[in-house]
């Protein structure tokens, strides 16, 4: 039985060229995918180059398990640096937010991921392809979720980008 999930995507090292890539390799893998709008922010816990972000969604096969290891495995490809420190520029990150209603708390591993709460970069787009979809904890509408955030800290803005 397939899941749907939604996945986070974000770069600030040659971002548009970074992002492409991981949609392209997520296309490959997963077929059909919805793509939100990107997002441009500024860098967040360091001071760096704006970010491109994005949420995708699709459904999967995979466990849980299976797919953090894909996903790792499209970081790695288009050249992921793990060594670095949380919080620094990077050529792509990609972070599951999302895996059908699950809940899950393990070290190294939450589903739903705190992120969607905490940046606006990770809820607005996620609001964006997935407004009536619940929190599967909060039991809240992600677009509601995205109305009562408090969006002052934040810098997000459209940015343009095709996908093929």
């Amino acid at each position: 039985m397939a899941a749907l999930v939604s996945v986070s995507l974000g770069s600030n090292i040659s971002p548009e060229l970074n992002v492409r890539k991981a949609v392209a390799e997520l296309k490959q893998l997963f077929g059909a995918i919805t793509i939100s709008p990107v997002y441009q922010t500024a860098a967040v816990g360091f001071d760096g180059e704006d970010f491109l972000n994005l949420v995708v969604s699709f459904s999967t096969g995979l466990t849980v398990y299976q797919l953090v290891t894909k996903l790792k495995g499209i970081e790695d490809r288009i050249g992921r640096d793990r060594a670095q420190p949380r919080f620094s520029p990077r050529l792509i990150d990609l972070d599951l937010l999302t895996y059908d209603n699950l809940l899950l708390n393990e070290p190294g591993l939450q589903i739903p991921r705190a992120e969607i709460l905490q940046n606006a970069f990770v809820l607005k787009p996620l609001s964006d392809i997935q407004g009536q979809s619940l929190h599967p904890e909060l039991q809240c509408s992600y677009q509601q979720l995205w109305q009562d955030m408090k969006k002052t800290a934040d810098r997000i803005e459209h940015y343009e980008m095709q996908f093929d």
